[in-house]
């Protein structure tokens, strides 16, 4: 099985570092900063959709803002998260059975990689598909579609693992099962509504839910 895995809010709990990156952009840019709770929506789609909502769509200013995110991403922002409890031991468990594992993120790929890398099982993911530069636009079911044909993998031998609804239509626009999880930044009803196969509330029951998905199909089932 090809598990494909989002970041943040899947993998790691990033939203320190990411809600100081997104203040710091908009206190360069003499934007008033959104509350926490609109600022989580912001984790899970490109980045400059929440700051063209606050820019008017203004693509100079946007570009402007997103550079002062990156500064300070670069510099500290990248190490301002935490492993979610039960992830180590869910990946190893992943290897053990043989499974392939790749990361989707809609964080710029230059940026996702340091972190992945840093992991403490960072070693186990094959590839990291993320935006490239010059390609901010890059979609999760682009970057699943790219993952299938990298890894020579069958839509039905592959599952996407998130928290938000992107991840979620990202599969089902390529025909992969997507896995929605609980511990991060979406919600039941978000994954749902998006066609989620199945929903997690732990790590241990992704665990259940992965095997259950690469389990042969009985005969007439």
């Amino acid at each position: 099985m090809l598990c494909l895995f989002d970041l943040d809010g899947t993998l790691i709990d990033s939203e320190l570092g990411i809600f100081s990156c997104i203040r710091h952009a908009l206190v360069q840019m003499d934007v008033p900063a959104p509350t926490p709770e609109v600022l989580r929506d912001w984790i899970g789609p490109p980045l400059h959709q929440g700051f063209a909502a606050l820019m008017d769509n203004d693509a100079a200013k946007v570009t402007a803002a997103i550079g002062h995110y990156h500064d300070r991403f670069k510099a500290i922002g990248w190490r301002e998260h935490t492993v979610y409890p039960g992830m180590a031991p869910l990946i190893d468990g992943l290897l053990a059975a043989g499974h392939q594992l790749a990361v989707v993120t809609s964080k710029p790929r230059l940026h996702a990689l340091p972190i992945v890398e840093n992991l403490p099982f960072g070693a186990a993911f094959q590839h990291v598909y993320g935006p490239e530069p010059g390609n901010p636009h890059c979609e999760k079911a682009s970057m699943i579609g790219a993952a299938l044909a990298d890894f020579r993998c069958a839509p039905a031998h592959a599952v996407m693992i998130g928290d938000r609804r992107f991840d979620m239509e990202g599969a089902a626009a390529n025909g992969v099962r997507g896995l929605g999880v609980l511990w991060g930044f979406g919600g039941r009803e978000e994954l749902a509504l998006a066609g989620a196969t199945a929903i997690a509330n732990d790590p241990q029951e992704l665990a259940d839910l992965i095997a259950d998905a690469g389990a042969p199909q009985a005969i007439g089932a």
